[in-house]
């Protein structure tokens, strides 16, 4: 059955506020009947986000169901991945409805006796796009066995455009001929993917091994895979997830992912963001003794600047930086994927 989803994001639908609705909305547009936040009520999509076309944004799930819905998407992903208990009586009511619950929070919400009773009650199916595979191992740098070139983001923050760049670059990369996969790890991926690990919600000795694992998954099939990455080693609270994510992954190559406006840590105005050239080495120097890995272009987020201030930081950055730039969703994805198809060309003629 195709899926028809109501979005539940109330109070919080904006660009740096639902990421797991909009990441939905930019790449399954067709699967989005509407988004429920009340304080939104009357707009479309488009014109809170800048893209997302006509797609409503409705007051009250009476309202929302009116565009015949079959599943409830919980549109956001906050700090801790809690569930916000304002919520439960629309989660309730899309339970008792028939309509199958995704859910990408810490909070296993199949887990909840009431959304599992109502759940059964009405045949509804709670996905929890976040539930780890029980059978995780430690990781044992068995990436280096495959042939395909693995490519991570990585960021200057979190909550940046990791999991973007990388499914903006790859349909570019594999127009070129080359066979491209991307790996899902975090819940928003996975569910536009249909496959993957939430490294965030694996116990911590495993999380390299859940990258391996997706990774080498990846590779099956592909010559190139684009691994989704996860926060920031500069971040004091995923910093953990970030680094076991790079040494499960073992890539050969990065692209560093970073917001021109943003000078601290979203929610840290304590940690400053360094100079990106000290981003760039602190990440290299953090994979070489695993696997030398360069940090071969950078993706930029400005989706806050105007067209010219935009077009000026990118320039700067690939004055300063000496690789090529661009914001993947603004301009061409193009610099970006012709330095991962160059890359893994000169690596396989090395």
């Amino acid at each position: 059955m195709a899926r028809r989803f109501l979005i539940l994001a109330e109070g919080n639908f904006g660009p740096l506020t639902s990421k797991t609705a909009n990441a939905c909305i930019r790449y399954a547009e067709s699967e989005v009947v509407a988004v429920l936040d009340s304080t939104r009520a009357g707009q479309s999509a488009q014109q809170v986000l800048g893209f997302g076309g006509d797609i409503p944004v409705v007051a009250s799930f009476a309202e929302a169901m009116t565009r015949q819905p079959n599943a409830l998407l919980i549109g956001i992903a906050p700090a801790g991945g809690q569930f916000p208990d304002t919520w439960r009586v629309i989660v309730c009511d899309a339970l008792r409805a028939g309509l199958n619950l995704w859910n990408g929070l810490h909070t296993m919400l199949g887990d909840d006796a009431e959304f599992a009773s109502l759940a059964a009650a009405s045949g509804a199916v709670i996905r929890e796009l976040r539930r780890a595979p029980a059978d995780l191992d430690i990781a044992y740098g068995r990436v280096r066995e495959s042939s395909a070139t693995v490519v991570l983001t990585v960021g200057t923050d979190c909550n940046i455009g990791k999991m973007t760049t990388q499914l903006q670059v790859r349909d570019a990369v594999r127009t070129m001929g080359i066979r491209t996969n991307f790996a899902a790890t975090g819940q928003t991926g996975i569910l536009i993917e249909g496959r993957g690990i939430g490294v965030d919600a694996v116990v911590a000795d495993f999380i390299a091994g859940a990258a391996e694992r997706l990774t080498l998954e990846a590779a099956d099939d592909a010559d190139v895979v684009l691994v989704e990455g996860q926060g920031s080693l500069l971040h004091p609270a995923y910093s953990g997830v970030t680094l076991g994510l790079m040494h499960g992954s073992l890539p050969h190559a990065m692209v560093l992912c970073t917001q021109p406006s943003r000078t601290t840590i979203h929610r840290y105005p304590w940690v400053p963001i360094p100079p990106i050239r000290d981003v760039i080495r602190l990440y290299e120097q953090s994979m070489q003794y695993l696997r030398p890995s360069p940090v071969i272009a950078i993706a930029m987020n400005t989706f806050d600047l105007s067209d010219a201030e935009a077009r000026e930081a990118v320039d700067r950055m690939q004055q300063e930086t000496g690789l090529p730039a661009t914001d993947t969703v603004r301009y061409d994805p193009a610099p970006i994927a012709n330095a991962i198809a160059s890359f893994h060309r000169a690596r396989l003629s090395a």
